[in-house]
């Protein structure tokens, strides 16, 4: 009898146990706790049809992003979606390397343009850097619309120019070219070219380099695969919507560009320097923008000024960095999976880290990426391993799945402000059968870690560059 009794005590308090486990699991999923991601494989096959945000804001301060290769594209020109991942990569890793020569160099103070093709000569006609997004910005008057690349890296806006019709002598090729995109000074009534003797002319942007009349401020972009962009300062009407139109907005008029294609019309430069688009319009928007970069079969914005800001954004000071305009940040720690890796605190201290909307992988010094891929690997055992694809060394064959369950991760900046990246952030999609984390280590502790666009996907990130901060939000697009 007394045994009986025993056993049924044992009976009772096995099953307490195990319902409380079961209600504590259901409840740590309500209470959304889990720590992975649930990935449908299909979805991370490039789309042919554009599904516009539920967040494309309809106000006087925002602007369409799309991504450059997506569904939503208007380089497409009707054609299929064409998106070669593996040449992003080999293109990506050119702008990092030179991001981390100009640093490590401590190149003088000039003009930063950090959008760069790749090395491969073969391939440095591809579109300009490996920056993905870009939005389309009305210039001059009549408004002429450009495409133009997103790039917290670079601090002069500037497009493609070409002068037709003034006379034989300034009539190029590129006039009778079937690209509408290319910007024609002499049809705007609004245009003005900047004088080599006006104030904005300095010397961080007039180029010695080039041929150029007394009356004209010269840049020239050089980029480290032999591409470059030359032209001349000027100023036009510029145009985010009908109902936010700025004057005398300074930019460079490209004349002329080496293994660049023509597919984008340039950059649209939002980088913390006084020539930067956010600087010069900063009466109107305060120096705050926001944007959120979509998935590429899907639609996001950038918005100037304080428009559309979630409520729930945290943020994280702004460090500057010596003899650059580039947004700092402190990265703090890197939680894989519900824990937060053993990383030395002196790993990210020196040289700190940037966020970069033209960098496409997160870059994290070596220990810092070693940390990362050794959890990483320990939450994916049941996953059969494929080869390493140029920077991306840790990748999966999910060939027999329709789902990935895969380890969340967040990132701690400075200021106590935790990051968890969005479902798109973590896996990098070469095709259907092989995937692959999204991050990469540096080569050497000394370089910059960067803080790329695919871990941004879906965020919203603000740039309060007068308030000294950035900020992050979860669901920034849809």
């Amino acid at each position: 009898m007394s045994f009986a009794r025993n056993l049924l005590n044992i009976i009772i308090l096995l099953c307490v146990y195990l319902n409380r486990g079961f209600t504590e699991g259901a409840q740590e999923r309500e209470s959304g706790r889990v720590d992975y991601h649930t990935i449908q494989l299909s979805s991370l096959s490039p789309s042919s049809s554009c599904v516009p945000s539920s967040k494309e804001y309809d106000t006087k301060s925002s602007l369409r992003v799309v991504h450059k290769h997506g569904a939503c594209s208007p380089l497409r020109s009707g054609k299929a979606v064409k998106l070669d991942r593996a040449d992003i990569l080999r293109r990506d890793q050119a702008r990092v390397d030179s991001i981390h020569s100009k640093l490590t160099n401590n190149l003088e103070d000039r003009l930063t343009q950090t959008g760069l093709p790749v090395k491969d000569e073969s391939k440095s006609k591809e579109d300009l850097g490996s920056g993905s997004y870009i939005v389309t910005i009305g210039i001059g008057t009549p408004t002429h619309n450009q495409p133009l690349i997103i790039d917290t890296g670079s601090d002069l806006t500037w497009t493609k120019c070409r002068q037709c019709g003034r006379s034989r002598r300034y009539i190029s090729l590129a006039c009778n070219s079937k690209n509408k995109d290319i910007f024609n000074p002499s049809s705007s009534t609004s245009f003005n070219t900047v004088s080599s003797t006006s104030r904005v002319c300095s010397d961080d942007i007039r180029s010695t380099d080039i041929p150029c009349s007394a009356y004209r401020c010269c840049y020239s972009i050089d980029y480290n695969d032999n591409s470059s962009s030359e032209g001349y300062l000027a100023e036009d009407k510029f145009t985010v919507t009908t109902a936010d139109v700025f004057s005398g907005i300074h930019f460079g008029c490209s004349e002329k560009e080496a293994n660049i294609n023509d597919n984008t019309a340039g950059l649209l430069g939002l980088s913390s320097h006084v020539l930067s688009f956010p600087s010069q319009t900063a009466n109107k928007y305060n120096n705050i923008f926001s944007y959120c970069f979509p998935s590429p079969d899907r639609t996001g914005h950038l918005t100037f000024g304080s428009t559309g800001i979630s409520s729930s954004v945290k943020y994280t000071p702004i460090k500057s960095l010596p003899k650059t305009h580039l947004y700092g940040l402190d990265i703090v720690s890197i939680t894989v999976g519900g824990k937060k890796l053993e990383i030395p605190s002196t790993v990210f201290s020196h040289p700190r880290a940037i966020i970069d909307s033209g960098t496409v992988i997160t870059r994290l010094p070596p220990k810092a990426y070693a940390a990362l891929r050794g959890a990483f690997k320990e939450n994916m055992k049941n996953y059969t391993t494929a080869s390493a694809v140029e920077l991306l060394d840790t990748c999966y064959d999910p060939k027999g799945f329709d789902t990935m369950s895969v380890p969340k991760v967040s990132f701690s900046f400075g200021g106590g402000t935790t990051v968890e990246l969005g479902l798109n952030g973590i896996l990098y999609p070469l095709n259907a059968s092989h995937v692959c984390l999204a991050f990469a280590g540096n080569d050497n502790d000394g370089d910059l870690a960067i803080f790329g666009s695919f871990q941004q996907m879906t965020l919203q990130v603000v740039y309060d560059t007068a308030g000294g901060r950035i900020g992050f939000a979860q669901n920034g697009c849809s």
